[in-house]
């Protein structure tokens, strides 16, 4: 029989559709497995603060499709600190914790490794963010969400961008990474997509539109024209690419930020599955020699995936979907 634990969890960092499907999968398991299971609040600074919550049927009912988190999110700063991560591991021995489980990006692991550098308890990692930029897993929590809720904002961009005629640009999330883009332009038949990973600078990519659109406006006249870009790409923003796009098409280019609305919204189902199977598998680890891990999903199984391997590898774009990009988006017209 499993020996009982005690297991906390916290969400940190930018919030993702599915995290509350994560959380009540690991309060689920942990109930399945006989441990006790608390939460802490506003991420690491709620271990700062020992700021938490004792998890109840009523928290956890009817969580699976709600967006956010029920824990709520912080970026913490002070974490960063050798202080702080003493006097959180203080507080996680204060209350018998066995096990931190942390589900977040990045930055929120970055924090994980540097708390069990000074805690002797495990400390497992949960992917939480729409950006997918996290190596190790092939999909993050939150991300078919956000893909989901880009290409409904762009399918609406489509239907106003054809009745004028227009050229828009929509930027979508993904902080320096382009899956967000990629898949958004490719499930919304965008006309063309700017990534940061096939990112050949200002000029070539200008050229490159104005080709792409001058071939298209000889076949079709003029019909709309939607740019996906992915944000963080472009360096004067997507404010400066409007008005050169403008002077260089001699159209009217109008910029759209989709911006936070893609980090809410109620999980989809892929999402919610993942989340499930990924806290349920994070919890089955509990008590067991492993640590410093995030839990992820590599074709279509969980896996553990050392901490410092999240951010140190930088995760690549499909190449199937970058060779149906090319092929259908950025060189349709070449």
């Amino acid at each position: 029989m499993t020996q009982q634990k005690r297991v906390a969890v916290l969400t940190s960092g930018g919030d993702a559709p599915g995290m509350n499907a994560c959380i009540r999968a690991v309060v689920l398991a942990c109930e399945q497995n006989g441990h006790e299971c608390i939460g802490y609040k506003h991420g690491y600074n709620g271990l700062l603060n020992q700021e938490y919550t004792e998890f109840t049927a009523d928290i956890i009912h009817n969580l699976i499709q709600q967006g956010g988190t029920v824990l709520h999110s912080a970026r913490c700063l002070e974490f960063k600190t050798q202080e702080a991560a003493q006097r959180a591991a203080s507080n996680l021995d204060a209350l018998n914790i066995d096990t931190l489980i942390v589900i977040g990006g990045d930055g929120s692991f970055r924090g994980a490794m540097h708390l069990s550098n000074h805690w002797d308890g495990q400390v497992i990692g949960l992917p939480g963010t729409i950006d997918n930029d996290i190596a190790g897993t092939d999909a993050t929590i939150g991300y078919y969400t956000a893909i989901e809720t880009a290409v409904s904002s762009i399918d609406k961009v489509r239907d106003t961008a054809d009745a004028f005629e227009r050229l828009f640009l929509v930027e979508v999330m993904g902080r320096h990474a382009g899956f967000l883009a990629l898949s958004a332009a490719l499930a919304s038949a965008a006309d063309y997509v700017v990534l940061p990973e096939l990112f050949n600078g200002e000029e070539e990519t200008l050229n490159d539109i104005h080709a792409q659109l001058t071939v298209r406006r000889e076949l079709r006249g003029n019909i709309s024209y939607i740019i996906v870009l992915a944000e963080n790409v472009w360096p004067g923003g997507i404010n400066d690419l409007s008005q050169r796009l403008n002077a260089l098409t001699n159209s009217e280019v109008r910029p759209v930020i989709l911006g936070h609305v893609q980090r809410g919204g109620s999980p989809v189902s892929q999402d919610r599955i993942l989340a499930t199977q990924l806290g349920a598998h994070a919890v089955s680890l509990v008590g067991k020699p492993v640590n410093a891990v995030m839990v992820g999903e590599v074709n279509g199984k969980p896996c553990e995936v050392p901490l410092p391997m999240t951010w140190e590898s930088t995760k690549p774009l499909d190449e199937s979907a970058v060779q149906t990009m090319q092929a259908l988006i950025n060189s349709r017209y070449a």
